[in-house]
């Protein structure tokens, strides 16, 4: 499980704690509506305090899980990349930039741009509690989504759940603009087929703009899942805090949120040789991966006569690269 690091969790607590549980509720139950709307914003969601505490308690430790695993096999994949700074486009409350800081120590200078003031408040307010200094000397700027203003400038360039906000004729001006200086660029959605539709078309774009696909794909061919009839999304597990799961209305101790994304950077990565696509169907002696490789969409069967392979895929999950199918043929 990802959960958020403890000094997030408590101070997002003592926040919380300034309002009361059925205010809290309301905004969560209406901002949930808007989330599982996903179209364009025409106005700011988050309309008053509460509603911004809501929204950290109910979306930031999924925000930072999702944010935490994509980040995560991005550093796998490129393990000489060390960014020293970051810039985090629309980001709410700052969750991306407490991933990042947790995946790569290096990190010196992070940069939060949001349009609600009040999200820079209590996200300022958050980082304050950091052990990291990159998180804890942040600095948080209100600003738009421009590209006709400079391009952010940073060593790593994220932008989460935000894609979904913006008119469908702007996104790609968009990624372009986050694109132009960035060293590497992060793109996450919702795992939904909507949010897929947003990250493939993202996707396409970077590859045109002659940037290295890092993650999720094994290759910078044409994504070969049937648009329309499936999409390609991957899920990290949290734990639900007691109040997490009042916020919530939810009788389990976990969750997980579903995701899309997309990695690229101007230095060619360590690519995968396949990715998994599906949770692995494991049985005794025997388990079968679905895979996205260079070659397509593919099943690989892999048995006890492939010996460290088949201990390697009984370890695999959904979401895991995979090596090329050669090794367990």
């Amino acid at each position: 499980m990802s959960a958020l690091p403890e000094t997030l969790r408590s101070a997002l607590d003592e926040e919380l704690g300034r309002y009361p549980q059925n205010r809290l509720t309301q905004s969560v139950e209406r901002l949930s509506t808007r989330y599982r709307e996903n179209s364009p914003a025409s106005a700011p969601i988050l309309a008053s305090e509460a509603d911004i505490a809501a929204y950290a308690g109910y979306r930031m430790p999924a925000t930072y899980a999702a944010v935490h695993a994509v980040l995560a096999e991005a550093a796998l994949r490129t393990p000489g990349f060390a960014p020293r700074t970051q810039i985090d486009i629309g980001g709410g409350t700052g969750a991306a930039i407490w991933a990042a800081a947790g995946v790569w120590p290096s990190l010196e200078e992070s940069t939060v741009v949001e349009q609600v003031p009040g999200a820079i408040e209590l996200g300022r307010r958050l980082a304050g509690s950091a052990a990291e200094r990159a998180v804890r000397t942040s600095t948080w700027r209100r600003g738009l989504i421009d590209p006709a203003a400079p391009a952010p400038d940073a060593d790593l360039v994220t932008l989460s759940y935000v894609l979904g906000e913006l008119p469908e004729a702007r996104r790609a001006d968009v990624v372009h603009w986050l694109s132009a200086k960035a060293g590497m660029l992060v793109l996450i959605e919702p795992g939904t087929p909507a949010g897929y539709e947003r990250i493939v078309e993202a996707r396409d774009r970077l590859v045109e703009l002659g940037l290295s696909l890092v993650a999720p794909c094994p290759h910078e061919g044409a994504c070969p899942i049937p648009r329309g009839k499936d999409w390609c999304h991957f899920s990290a597990r949290l734990p639900r805090t007691g109040l997490h799961r009042q916020l919530k209305s939810g009788t389990l101790g976990f969750e997980d949120e579903k995701f899309s994304y997309v990695v690229a950077s101007r230095t060619v990565p360590e690519r995968a040789g396949s990715r998994i696509l599906r949770h692995p169907a494991k049985r005794k002696g025997m388990v079968s991966l679905s895979l996205c490789a260079g070659s397509g969409l593919t099943e690989a069967i892999v048995t006890k006569r492939h010996g460290t392979a088949y201990r390697d895929a009984r370890d695999a999950e959904w979401g895991d690269a995979w090596p090329a199918q050669s090794t367990v043929d």
